[in-house]
């Protein structure tokens, strides 16, 4: 499957993310650390959307307006005080022109719902929040995270049908990580 390939040809930048996320999570002292961070995700993952929306509707993708992040991201701020920051230009996100790589985008914002529950238990036992308030983003689909992710593998698997659009998809995602990574970076 599709699936696996992509997992397995973006691991090394997928850890090279996820060791810096887990530095600035490790580092988080207050509240006002939370909302930083929270900043940087919506600037990342609300300007990838921007570049994603033309190619990717209900049309592929049946529930895609309930897997925007975004909203819930920019909630959090809010919720928690903060002031929403503008989103991240075309210089510092991936090239997005079609389907395939508006797709290979979406496997990484799709893919930061996994770990989201965990993240937020350990966010909860180090920062004080309210009823989980602040929490929306990290808790992603909640109990439906799992089934919202094999509906994506799914969509994904029967898109990328020829070496050609495995390698688009594999190579947008690679370069979403790579841009994170320096988004974190900054």
């Amino acid at each position: 499957m599709f699936t696996d390939t992509i997992k397995i040809a973006t691991l090394p930048n997928h850890q090279l993310v996820e060791k810096l996320l887990v530095g600035k999570m490790r580092n988080l002292r207050s509240m006002t650390d939370y909302v930083e961070l929270l900043k940087i995700f919506y600037s990342y993952f609300g300007g990838l959307e921007q570049l994603i929306n033309p190619y990717i509707s209900a049309e592929n993708l049946s529930d895609y307006e309930h897997r925007r992040k975004s909203r819930a991201i920019a909630n959090d701020i809010k919720i928690l005080g903060g002031e929403v920051p503008v989103l991240a230009g075309v210089d510092s996100l991936p090239a997005i022109q079609n389907e395939l790589q508006a797709f290979g985008a979406l496997y990484v914002i799709e893919g930061s719902t996994l770990g989201g529950k965990i993240i937020a238990e350990m966010l909860q036992k180090h920062l004080s929040f309210n009823n989980g308030d602040g929490l929306s983003f990290f808790t992603g689909y909640g109990e439906n995270s799992m089934q919202m992710w094999g509906t994506f593998k799914q969509t994904l698997n029967a898109m990328a049908q020829r070496d050609k659009d495995e390698t688009e998809v594999i190579a947008t995602a690679n370069e979403t990580f790579i841009k994170f990574k320096h988004w974190l970076e900054k």
